[in-house]
């Protein structure tokens, strides 16, 4: 007998474009003749757009998949925003129904795919585990015998005959997946919402579907997080544009997916503008980083330089700057902060000037990295830029240390102010 549990053939689906209706017979009559006299929609709102010229227009959310997924299997789909993978999860979860191809589904289907599905808001928790439970299968003998290991689970033990609607979207998802995660389906489906959940629950959940696969059940996991996916996974897909673009072992997947979706390597960039922006932005904020200036190039064991251009706008202040390597996963390799070597920036309102730091010997592997910038006062952020820029650092020969890599140090860095 087959040990496939999903088996999902020439998949597609696509959305119609355009106004779905006004709500009401008459409303849709006032639209319809509005439009055959080639005037604009009556019930636009003041400033809104037309887009009805868009009328008939096609997109393919999934164009043409193809996979299997087999018992105890835990599959990884990535890809990014738009690439399909809700819709995907949505098609095996029977939310909605595929425009055109076949799936076949072998067992009891459990699905997390946005906080608090199937939740009713004016219902306690407690009513809500009985409540979801039955609709996913559980008669009630069933729901009384994990009853306290789901509230247990979910942490919420204190919140349990609170309306739900007063919860929190961390809280939302505890007891959501806890009551998904404790019904014993052959197969669960999670999509992106464990990444409400905090960090220590997020270990909680991986660890629980860790656990269902090595018990015969099937897990469909979808994240951003690359990290959990390898780690949970030891098969994936990768979408593109509705597409699979890869599919196979997890790290050939993942590896796929970064390699498609980074940037090239941006040794320079204006910052000034920047979009992945955090912290005050009032006091202190950087302008330009630059990266290994004279030789735009990295290998094993090799100095790195950055340069980092500021303006201090308003106000006196205390400024400790920092940068952090970071892998394309999202590890973080290092961080280096002025504070670690007695450099911190005694600014006036209106100072303006170029922070050089060096870090003699960064030990990094052979590979792609990001680099991340910040600078705070105290405890207090004032800046803070996510993938400011893109760098590969190549091999220094046949190295023996290959396999070196020294996660979350702060090694030795040189700190200077220089000339503009």
């Amino acid at each position: 007998m087959s040990d496939v549990v999903i088996s999902v053939e020439n998949l597609s689906k696509s959305y119609q474009l355009g106004a779905i209706g006004t709500g009401t017979f008459y409303g849709d009559l006032q639209r319809w003749w509005a439009k055959l006299r080639g005037l604009p929609d009556p019930h636009l709102k003041i400033g809104e757009k037309d887009h009805g010229n868009r009328d008939g227009e096609t997109v393919w959310a999934l164009k043409d998949i193809d996979f299997q997924v087999r018992q105890g299997e835990a599959l990884g789909i990535v890809g990014r925003n738009g690439a399909g993978k809700s819709t995907l999860l949505k098609i095996l979860s029977r939310v909605t129904a595929p425009t055109s191809g076949e799936i076949k589904v072998k067992g009891r289907v459990a699905s997390l795919l946005e906080v608090g599905t199937g939740f009713h808001p004016e219902l306690t928790g407690r009513e809500n585990i009985f409540l979801n439970s039955a609709i996913l299968g559980m008669n009630r003998r069933e729901i009384d015998r994990k009853f306290d290991e789901i509230v247990d689970f979910s942490g919420v033990e204190k919140y349990i005959d609170t309306p739900v609607k007063r919860y929190s979207s961390g809280m939302y998802v505890r007891l959501a997946f806890a009551v998904a995660a404790h019904l014993d389906p052959e197969i669960l489906v999670v999509d992106e919402v464990l990444a409400v959940g905090d960090a220590e629950f997020q270990k909680k959940c991986l660890g629980k579907m860790g656990d269902a696969t090595l018990e015969g059940r099937t897990v469909l996991f979808v994240s951003h997080n690359m990290a959990a996916v390898q780690n949970l996974c030891s098969t994936g897909i990768c979408l593109q544009e509705g597409q699979v673009q890869y599919q196979g072992d997890i790290a050939k997947v993942v590896e796929n997916y970064l390699s498609s979706s980074v940037e090239q390597d941006v040794w320079e960039r204006d910052v000034s503008n920047f979009p992945r922006r955090a912290g005050e932005g009032v006091r202190f904020k950087y302008l330009n980083v630059r990266l290994n200036v004279d030789n735009k190039h990295i290998r094993m064991w090799e100095p790195l330089e950055l340069e980092i251009d500021f303006i201090s706008p308003a106000g006196a202040l205390q400024v400790c700057p920092g940068f952090s390597i970071i892998t394309m996963d999202g590890t973080c390799v290092f961080t280096c902060e002025g504070e670690d070597n007695q450099f911190l920036l005694d600014l006036q309102s209106g100072e303006a000037g170029r922070i050089r730091v060096t870090v003699p010997c960064p030990s990094l592997i052979p590979g792609r990295y990001m680099v991340r910038i910040g600078a705070r006062s105290n405890a207090h952020m004032l800046d803070w830029i996510d993938k400011v820029l893109y760098f590969e650092v190549s091999p220094l020969g046949a190295s023996l240390w290959a396999d070196r890599r020294h996660l979350g140090m702060r090694p030795q860095s040189e700190w200077k102010i220089s000339e503009q």
